[in-house]
């Protein structure tokens, strides 16, 4: 129990060093995948019928970064190895998105 104890302290003292609330920032990251997910298949199903679907895409994009907007906008003096390390995350999370989503075009 000690360490999780520790690991908890280790994590919220993070969030306050850098001005971010790791509960809101994991309520964020998980709350959105269910938003994701269903703006993917509203694009999926209006490129289906030959319809536009930018605006579900882009939906789907926004729920994609969300809670590293709010690392973003709230969060302070984050190191530039954490916006290195989230860029490479959400450039390869993009790929396999658009991977996937083109499989599920095809399908």
């Amino acid at each position: 129990m000690d360490r999780i104890a520790a690991a908890q302290a280790w994590v919220m003292a993070l969030g306050e060093s850098y001005g971010v609330n790791p509960i809101i920032f994991g309520a964020i990251y998980v709350g959105a995948i269910p938003f994701f997910l269903l703006f993917t298949g509203l694009a999926i199903n209006r490129l289906r019928a030959g319809k536009p679907a930018a605006l579900p895409i882009l939906a789907a994009g926004f729920c994609f970064v969300s809670a590293y907007l709010y690392l973003a906008i709230v969060g302070r003096n984050i190191p530039i190895w954490v916006w290195l390390f989230i860029g490479a995350l959400v450039g390869y999370g993009a790929w396999s998105a658009i991977r996937d989503f083109r499989k599920k075009l095809i399908e």
